[in-house]
């Protein structure tokens, strides 16, 4: 058992926040506000024609489940756990970061402009849809819930729910509700959110509060950040591939361009799950102790 070192842990969230802050900025400006961007997230979700009658069923299924009815419930469940383990601070700040989430995405959806580029006119007249509010509702699930899980079973929970999340991500598109980078800019703000949730966990922790090394999850949080990297690497190539075809309009792409596309989305849309909840796993031990003093 260790003593909390509070200051390095208070130092790498506050970083965690800046660094998801920027790469949010990153994503609307770079996909929202240039023509680049904008093409390539219609190309991607022109793509998801590729095989969608095989999987309409699955996907349906996956966006239905997603009401606020839900994720009132899911809420209630995490609350709850974290209650029957004695965390009435971690019950609020549970909930607390799965409406602020939410409610920061639905701000932004409706607060940030979307230039007309001459790009996606299928979809001119939409507006704005970044973030995707069906991604932020299952990435803000899951990361709570890792929050509240004993160590026990914290790491098998990240896995799970980080693959829901990205499930939920990819659903969007293939379902045709969603550019791919407003999954992504759902889940930075999420990440955001769980950074500022620990801040609020960390000072909140009692002097005499010790962590085990036991429960750093250092292999799982690892598997998750090599393998979220990885995805988002064969989505940069994926991606990078296609800005030779620029000039082409995205419905006169050939059958191949479009699943490029598509698949190196949804690399890109698993991959910053995989990197956000490998970031959480890594640093919860120290958030949620074993002892609390």
């Amino acid at each position: 058992m260790r003593a909390t070192a509070r200051g390095w842990t208070a130092v790498w969230l506050v970083v965690f926040v800046l660094v998801q802050v920027a790469a949010f900025l990153v994503t609307w400006q770079v996909a929202v506000h240039t023509e680049l961007g904008q093409w390539v997230d219609t190309v991607a979700l022109t793509g998801n024609r590729i095989g969608q009658d095989r999987i309409d069923e699955p996907v349906d299924r996956i966006l239905n489940a997603m009401s606020v009815v839900s994720l009132l419930a899911a809420t209630a469940v995490i609350g709850f756990i974290a209650l029957m383990r004695g965390r009435i601070a971690l019950a609020i700040t549970a909930t607390l970061l799965i409406a602020g989430a939410n409610v920061t995405t639905q701000l932004l959806k409706y607060g940030l402009s979307r230039p007309d580029l001459g790009i996606d006119l299928a979809r001119i007249y939409a507006g704005n849809s970044l973030p995707s509010g069906h991604a932020a509702v299952a990435a803000s699930v899951a990361v709570a819930l890792v929050l509240v899980l004993p160590a026990k079973v914290r790491a098998f929970g990240a896995f799970v729910g980080a693959g829901y999340a990205a499930a939920a991500g990819v659903a969007t598109l293939s379902a045709g509700w969603h550019r791919p980078s407003d999954a992504l800019a759902a889940f930075l703000v999420v990440g955001v959110w769980a950074a500022l949730a620990g801040l609020v966990l960390l000072f909140t922790q009692r002097e005499q509060a010790q962590f085990s090394t036991a429960d750093a999850h250092r292999v799982a949080s690892t598997v998750l950040g090599i393998g979220g990297v990885i995805a988002l690497v064969i989505a940069g190539l994926s991606l990078g591939w296609l800005t030779d075809l620029r000039a082409v309009e995205p419905e006169e792409l050939t059958r191949r361009a479009l699943f490029v596309a598509y698949a190196g989305s949804a690399a890109g849309i698993a991959g910053t799950m995989a990197v956000v909840m490998a970031l959480v796993l890594a640093v919860v031990h120290r958030l949620v102790p074993r002892h609390q003093g």
